[in-house]
């Protein structure tokens, strides 16, 4: 990869991520750290890059929120997902979704229904949907975090564990063949274990970005859902792994 074509990855990263380490720059760009930091400096130096401890950070998006962040990235794959998704839960249907920002998507999709029963842990999904159409919006308490504005722990779970719905809906943070489903916060994960569990119909919902990813915390294996909702075909490994488990792949489209 040349040098120009470099500084346009390196941008288109920082892009989809906010901020990155030099170390992971130098992995996925297959270079030293030294021809990272060279690659950097003209970027840092013209103000459109800034450098922080053992990182860089897009200067427009430094000092965003994570949560905002994230809901910029992928945004169009995320909304087709979401729309794919509200179309295949009706009127008067009770639905849990944990926090996330394609689960946030769904949310806003779902304003267009009436008479729901939501339960959820995410504060912007409940504030999405209350008090419209007749909704019932049910919170998990606890601490809410300062990132995402969601609750987490025992509490959390213990309140979710108490209902059954029609449709359990997570986003995920990686999804490997040989790991299954995973994620990067072991509250998140144990979460997100317990909405699969409550829902007649299970349903991961993700962007393609996060096939051939593996997370810090396992989830659950191909065999813990029901269904799988993205905007682009898996990898084989993945369809294949899907298939053996028997969970159904639903792909978005334009």
């Amino acid at each position: 990869m040349i040098h120009s074509k470099r500084h346009g990855e390196i941008l288109r990263l920082l892009k989809e991520e906010g901020t990155i380490t030099i170390a992971s720059l130098a992995e996925r760009l297959g270079v030293s750290l030294e021809t990272v930091r060279r690659d950097v400096k003209p970027l840092t130096d013209d103000g459109s890059v800034l450098k922080m401890h053992g990182a860089v950070g897009l200067a427009s998006m430094v000092g965003e929120a994570p949560f905002e962040r994230r809901m910029r990235e992928n945004a169009e794959a995320k909304r087709m997902i979401a729309k794919m998704v509200a179309a295949t839960i009706r009127d008067g249907e009770a639905i849990m979704l944990d926090t996330g920002t394609t689960t946030s998507f769904l949310a806003r999709e779902l304003l267009g229904h009436r008479r729901l029963t939501v339960v959820t842990n995410s504060s912007d999904i409940a504030r999405t949907l209350a008090t419209v159409n007749g909704n019932r919006v049910y919170m998990a308490g606890g601490e809410l975090r300062s990132d995402s504005g969601a609750a987490f722990g025992i509490s959390a779970i213990e309140f979710v564990s108490r209902f059954s719905v029609d449709h359990a809906v997570i986003s995920i943070g990686a999804v490997d063949a040989a790991a299954g489903l995973t994620d990067y916060d072991l509250d998140e994960a144990e979460f997100a274990r317990m909405v699969l569990s409550r829902g007649q119909r299970s349903l991961v919902i993700t962007d393609h970005t996060k096939f051939g990813r593996q997370g810090l915390v396992r989830v659950c294996g191909f065999d813990g859902f029901s269904e799988l909702a993205t905007d682009q075909p898996p990898p084989h490994d993945i369809a294949a792994a899907l298939s053996q488990a028997g969970a159904r792949l639903a792909i978005a489209t334009a």
